[in-house]
């Protein structure tokens, strides 16, 4: 992608890189892009909202960004990391959990059917990225992370995700 530099998308994309870690639209911990995007609160669905098409448009071409990696990252909803934290989150992927940081992606069939694919952590990440994720200490890392990102998990998450793990791998 290659926005103008006064485009939505161009905006969007400084919110994202200025965050570093933000939610596409779900309520958690961080700053929610659709909000950026709509320039105000969303109460409900966002779907809802006068500006659905423009905030979904401008949305889309943010996650189509490859300075932006789209993953799971937060809870389990869809979470967008600015390039500029690739590093520090491969460095620290095992305390993230890695189940979380494969690179999501939507595809729209000329059908109109919806289809989702991932690549899995760390299939997606660059020999950039990764020289430069072993240049950094642990605590370097953390440092350049939010840090509800570094909360522990609970031990019924982890479990939670081996059993998710097993069922993917069995089907």
């Amino acid at each position: 992608m290659n926005p103008t530099s006064h485009s939505p998308a161009k905006a969007a994309l400084s919110f994202v890189e200025r965050h570093g870690v933000v939610l596409a639209s779900a309520r958690g911990p961080a700053p929610r892009l659709v909000e950026e995007i709509a320039g105000e609160v969303i109460q409900g669905n966002w779907w809802v909202h006068p500006r659905a098409n423009f905030i979904y448009n401008t949305l889309a071409e943010v996650r189509e960004d490859d300075n932006v990696l789209v993953c799971r990252l937060l809870s389990g909803k869809i979470t967008l990391v600015h390039r500029r934290l690739w590093p520090a989150v491969v460095r620290l992927a095992l305390q993230l959990d890695p189940d979380n940081l494969a690179r999501v992606a939507d595809t729209h069939t000329a059908s109109g059917k919806h289809i989702s694919s991932a690549i899995a952590f760390p299939d997606w990440v660059t020999p950039d990225v990764l020289a430069q994720s072993a240049q950094l200490t642990e605590q370097q890392a953390k440092v350049q992370l939010p840090t509800y990102l570094l909360q522990p998990r609970s031990k019924s998450r982890k479990r939670m995700s081996i059993t998710s793990r097993r069922t993917e791998n069995a089907g």
